[in-house]
């Protein structure tokens, strides 16, 4: 029988086989792609559930609380609660004192893909929410022994995609991330399947990174998509303005190499190939004439500095992360994307685009899927993918600062103030601006680079304020708002956070830095009213 997705809060009282927990969400009808994260339920429940006496934010806390809602997790008395959750993260906010756990589910020793959790205690002791998804009625429903049903291996299983990917695009070139593959119970038509999840991560015949989950008990192709992180259309070329940045001397010569920052940010050139990372931009007199490479390196170490001074950061994986970037990727490529290791530019036909490194949030849009792939690693498909899309919008916008425009300076180059997103008003390039008018089909993985401007309209409205939808919005201006979205992002949002996750987290990430009753958890929770999301 197939399940359903139920929306729920911190007391994850469940309805199908997914459950999203959250806080204070009230119902709505949701959808998904039927393929990934299957159904859509909602659930309302008060935060007065998550009324629990203080502990000391330590491991065994949480591991209480969890055996405390385990009647509502569809376990019985007799089960082990830590042999069905095991935490994967623990981190602390330095700024509110805040404790943040990362979950997830398993089956038999084994992770449920999508079935993530974050739980937040307090500085108090306090547990405040739990929010992610949880697969339930699953327990019973494994027939054999897990021995029995695995019966290739992952090594096998990464050959199964490579052979799926060749019959489709041709040969392919060699991978650019040394290819594994994790084991997961992965649900299909509501039910959980043994499933490898891996991927094919090339240049040629052209750029893809396609996620694979292949079966672990026959090798066949369980579900696929491009997850490709490209931002196609953002960008109106590099303007000539000076810009000083640091370099690197060698000998003697000057290379793109700032060591400074982190573990460095570097950038090469293609050289209008498709080999990355290329060659290492270098210069005799460190007066540097190739703008797409000045504009790489002096926006990825504007992007760092962002990063590191407004949230304390250090770089994309909080490690010191290398940034890398390659300009003059193949001829004429109207394209930019992060493939998961590197951000990659192209110099753009001059009509549609001109050098895509050209414009600040569009560097900075490129580099936050970097973030988001080492915190709430949002699924690039469906609201989840929009999502990261999202989030991608708001905080490359809000390092550029200048205006509610993605793209500006290098979309179009011909025409003068157009742009690729507007986070002000998003239908004045094609995406919806409410949840009611979202895109349901299944074209650009389920709409992630459309939809993304439903929750871009509840950034901007948080941050500048206004009466949208028949909602009035107090704005706290565009610094409180972005931190409180980076907060949700890096601490509550999981794999398979919806639309209605996601208000649930920036309502409970606004609370936690500003507190219950503040300005700033009104303005959110009005901004998403606004937008219909609930």
């Amino acid at each position: 029988m197939k399940k359903s997705l139920a929306s729920l809060l911190s007391g994850i009282v469940a309805l199908g086989s997914f459950a999203s927990v959250g806080i204070a969400a009230e119902s709505t009808e949701r959808s998904q792609p039927a393929e990934l994260f299957t159904g859509s339920s909602p659930i309302s429940i008060t935060d007065q559930s998550l009324k629990t006496p203080a502990g000391d934010g330590s491991e065994e806390q949480v591991y209480n609380y969890l055996e405390s809602v385990k009647g509502n997790l569809h376990l019985s008395s007799k089960d082990n609660i830590r042999g069905k959750f095991q935490i994967k993260e623990q981190q602390t906010n330095s700024k509110t004192g805040s404790q943040h756990y990362r979950l997830s589910q398993y089956i038999n020793g084994i992770p449920v893909y999508g079935a993530d959790q974050t739980l937040h205690i307090d500085k108090s002791g306090n547990v405040t929410s739990l929010l992610g998804t949880v697969v339930e009625n699953v327990y019973q429903t494994i027939p054999q022994p897990l021995v029995q049903l695995k019966t290739i291996s992952d090594t096998e299983a990464i050959s199964a995609a490579v052979t799926d990917a060749t019959q489709q695009y041709g040969p392919l070139g060699e991978a650019q991330i040394t290819p594994e593959a994790d084991l997961y119970y992965f649900i299909v038509a509501g039910e959980p399947k043994l499933a490898y999840k891996t991927e094919v991560n090339v240049l040629e015949p052209e750029p893809l990174r396609i996620r694979y989950f292949i079966s672990a008990e026959d090798g066949t192709v369980l579900f696929k998509y491009n997850i490709l992180e490209d931002l196609t259309g953002t960008g109106t070329g590099v303007n000539g303005d000076t810009k000083t940045f640091e370099t690197r001397l060698s000998g003697s010569t000057y290379q793109l190499y700032d060591n400074t920052r982190g573990k460095g940010i570097v950038t090469y050139t293609a050289k209008n190939r498709t080999t990355l990372p290329g060659s290492l931009l270098t210069s005799s007199t460190n007066v540097w004439s190739d703008r797409a490479g000045v504009d790489a390196h002096a926006y990825a170490e504007r992007t760092y500095d962002y990063y590191l001074q407004h949230f304390g950061r250090n770089s994309l994986d909080n490690k010191g992360l290398q940034i890398r970037s390659s300009v003059h990727y193949y001829t004429s490529y109207n394209n930019a994307f992060w493939n998961g290791s590197q951000i990659v530019f192209g110099d753009g036909d001059g009509t549609v685009f001109t050098l895509l490194s050209g414009d600040l949030d569009v560097v900075g849009h490129e580099l936050t899927h970097g973030v988001t792939e080492n915190t709430a690693n949002l699924e690039y498909y469906g609201e989840p993918g929009a999502l990261n899309e999202s989030f991608s919008d708001i905080i490359g916008n809000s390092i550029e600062g200048e205006n509610w425009l993605v793209g500006d300076k290098v979309y179009t180059p011909g025409i003068p103030g157009d742009a690729l997103r507007s986070l002000a008003n998003p239908t004045l390039y094609g995406q919806p601006d409410k949840y009611s008018d979202r895109y349901t089909g299944t074209s650009d993985n389920g709409g992630v680079h459309t939809n993304s401007g439903i929750n871009n309209k509840a950034f901007y409205l948080v941050a500048q304020g206004g009466t949208f939808n028949g909602v009035t919005v107090a704005g706290i201006g565009r610094e409180d708002a972005v931190q409180i979205y980076y907060n949700a992002l890096v601490y509550y949002l999981t794999t398979s956070s919806d639309f209605s996750a996601a208000r649930a987290a920036v309502i409970q990430s606004a609370t936690e830095l500003f507190g219950a009753g503040s300005a700033q958890v009104t303005a959110v929770t009005q901004a998403y009213n606004a937008v219909g999301v609930y």
